[in-house]
């Protein structure tokens, strides 16, 4: 079989990372539901074969075809997408060290950077990762990474990317990049120059939404630290969960090519009604994300938010009369789901934070999903039609 560096990206999702030969002739990998493996010599504690340690038959694969997707030496999985932020960010950061990141974040990346990160007595510090200024004055002698998102949540802001490594080259600083909302799909992190890409797995990865994983993605020596970090801290997946990611991967283009067209078609639609006085998305010509997009990335996402006449109470209307989106604090699954991010994804967030960060209460944030993009505009229509 050819290496998978010489594999197009469609059929690296399939071929990259699967036993060779197959496992007793099995196309499909079977599930190792088993907590340790027999010693064979082992002489480095981290080669042990062990769940915790994330590395059976079925965490490898995964590794292994995540790592060609992104264009990187290696990969993790962990068993949520905090866990793969959280152990990352303590890897690379302790007492006394200094962290920069976009001032828009997932909310829970946010809350632990802002009130968590401090008990450790790491000093962070935000900053428009959108605008190119003087960033280098925020840089201090103790600064150790720099974190941003591809596709932010839940604003859809596609930041200066090139910047952000550049000044991370600059100044010897590690760059970590949230890829969740573009997925390898539509951006490669590691071959445009960041240290390290990071995935909630939950979301695009899997897109089935039936299970919690994450992701980390690198290049050694950052990967080794990485690996003993994460084996201290236990953020281990269950052999099932990388059978369910692993199968879900198969169809990540398939479905990233469908969500992307349907979510230009809904973002031309809702930007055309007149009860929309907002929307966030990237592919639209209006956006002052649009070129970025256009630069950097290889397609314009599936993530819309956007927002109604009406305020808070008529954006709960809206999402109320909605048919096919479920309402939940989730994304990137099959099905199509909407929230307010406020209620969920971001309620961790104060006013005031949400204010700093330019999140509304009354904006939506709609995950576009494979149905068929004529069944939900015309949802749309009439849930905004009232």
């Amino acid at each position: 079989m050819k290496k998978s560096k010489d594999m197009s990206f469609d059929t690296k999702v399939i071929h990259a990372g699967e036993p060779d030969p197959k496992i007793e002739g099995a196309v499909s990998i079977p599930i190792f539901q088993s907590s340790t493996f027999e010693y064979a010599g082992q002489t480095d504690y981290n080669e042990l074969k062990y769940i915790r340690l994330n590395n059976t038959p079925n965490h490898i694969a995964l590794h292994e075809k995540l790592a060609a997707l992104e264009g990187a030496e290696k990969a993790l999985v962990t068993s949520s997408g905090m866990s793969a932020i959280t152990t990352v960010l303590l890897t690379f950061l302790k007492s006394g060290d200094h962290l920069l990141a976009h001032h828009t974040l997932y909310g829970g990346t946010a809350d632990y950077v802002k009130h968590d990160l401090p008990k450790y007595g790491i000093e962070v510090d935000f900053f428009d990762a959108g605008d190119p200024g003087d960033w280098a004055s925020m840089v201090k002698p103790n600064t150790k990474v720099i974190y941003v998102e591809t596709i932010t949540n839940p604003l859809i802001d596609v930041l200066a990317l090139d910047a952000v490594v550049a000044l991370a080259k600059d100044h010897n600083l590690i760059s970590m990049i949230d890829n969740t909302f573009a997925s390898p799909v539509l951006f490669s992190p590691i071959p445009f120059g960041f240290d390290i890409s990071l995935h909630s797995a939950t979301k695009y990865l899997n897109g089935h939404t039936d299970i919690v994983a994450g992701a980390i993605v690198g290049n050694d020596p950052h990967m080794s630290e990485i690996t003993k970090k994460l084996n201290h801290l236990g953020g281990s997946l269950d052999p099932h969960a990388c059978f369910l990611m692993h199968r879900g991967m198969k169809t990540l283009s398939l479905r990233m090519e469908r969500q992307c067209e349907n979510a230009m078609a809904i973002a031309q639609f809702l930007d055309d009604h007149p009860n929309v006085i907002q929307v966030n998305y990237p592919g639209l010509e209006s956006s002052p994300n649009h070129d970025r997009a256009k630069e950097f990335l290889c397609g314009f996402g599936a993530m819309i938010s956007f927002e109604v006449e009406g305020g808070i109470d008529e954006a709960d209307a809206v999402m109320g009369r909605l048919q096919y989106p479920i309402c939940t604090a989730s994304l990137g699954g099959v099905e199509s789901l909407v929230t307010r991010p406020v209620q969920t994804s971001h309620s961790l967030l104060s006013d005031a934070e949400l204010a700093e960060a330019g999140i509304s209460k009354s904006l939506i944030r709609y995950s576009v999903g494979i149905e068929s993009a004529d069944d939900l505009i015309a949802d749309l229509k009439q849930a905004l039609d009232g």
